[in-house]
């Protein structure tokens, strides 16, 4: 068995680009890159801070009563996409002694008709403690490490991991996704990396994976509360997940290295999903973790919950 669940709050402190400036009124105030937006965000029940910087948004997204319809109401010109990054936390380079060597992201943003603009950015937490322990199985270790990325969605959990040395299987059922993933690859000077790229749906890849024989020594999932594949097929987290993670642990690999699994938008406790993750490694030792992603306010320091989340390392 595992040991006990940990729970935490993970912040993503390294961010340059991204800023979450003010928060209330069931929306927040963000800056990703030289452009501010404002976008719902029903879990912020208090007042806001600030005043001015609310009227100088560049755009407002304006739901309608769908899941996550509506459309941009843009204020002031906006470029069609620019460009992001994200310097991964320093880590030890083997190759020269005691040098710390730093990675950077670099992806294309911009405004899409389902108020998100391509970068979750709470999630650099996850990119972080990923890429450091690849980078110590892969250069330290000298062992080769394969990561499954599912529901990858524009790629950068996918780059962070092979920034660090793995070869990664990238799977999403959007092809404008992975074509955006792809162009986040140009970007960041990551062409040679050896990353697959593959439009599918995830549970049926996972599958047909596992009846192959192939795998996996990391495994990142970043299912939504609700989708389709480019068959059709329907995927609901509360009734898919279970299955997919049965799916997932038939293709780990006999000394897997993390499995991380985040989920947006749904009214579950984080421990949860942390006991399904611990169901499913059950008998591989190891720790699982668990809690909830946040993000701090510039303006008064107020903590956002932006989703739950559980991870297993070994």
């Amino acid at each position: 068995m595992t040991n006990p669940i940990l729970f935490n709050f993970l912040e993503s402190t390294r961010w340059q680009d991204y800023a979450l400036l003010d928060s209330g009124d069931g929306l927040k105030l963000e800056r990703f890159g030289k452009y501010v937006f404002v976008r719902p965000e029903s879990q912020a029940m208090w007042k806001p801070s600030l005043t001015q910087e609310w009227k100088q948004a560049h755009a407002v997204f304006q739901p309608t009563g769908e899941e996550s319809g509506g459309h941009w109401d843009v204020k002031k010109k906006i470029e069609e996409r620019w460009e992001m990054k994200y310097t991964l936390t320093p880590r030890f380079d083997y190759a020269f002694g005691s040098a710390q060597r730093e990675d950077t992201l670099k992806f294309w943003v911009m405004t899409t008709p389902g108020r998100h603009l391509g970068v979750f950015p709470e999630v650099a937490a996850h990119w972080d403690w990923l890429s450091e322990l690849t980078h110590y199985r892969v250069h330290r270790e000298h062992r080769g490490t394969n990561v499954l990325n599912l529901f990858g969605y524009t790629g950068l959990a996918t780059l962070a991991a092979a920034a660090a040395g793995a070869k990664v299987t990238h799977v999403d059922a959007s092809k404008k996704s992975v074509s955006w993933a792809r162009d986040n690859q140009a970007l960041s000077n990551l062409t040679e990396a050896p990353i697959r790229w593959i439009v599918d749906d995830a549970p049926k890849f996972v599958q047909r994976e596992a009846r192959r024989g192939v795998k996996y020594d990391g495994i990142i999932l970043d299912p939504p509360k609700f989708g389709r594949g480019p068959k059709g097929e329907v995927w609901e987290v509360y009734k898919s997940l279970p299955d997919l993670l049965s799916a997932c642990r038939a293709c780990l690999s006999k000394d897997p290295l993390f499995v991380v699994t985040t989920v947006y938008a749904v009214r579950a406790s984080a421990i949860h999903v942390a006991q399904a993750l611990e169901d499913m490694m059950e008998g591989m030792g190891g720790k699982v973790e668990s809690g909830e992603l946040v993000t701090r306010e510039q303006s008064a320091g107020r903590l956002l919950s932006q989703a739950v989340y559980a991870r297993w390392e070994k």
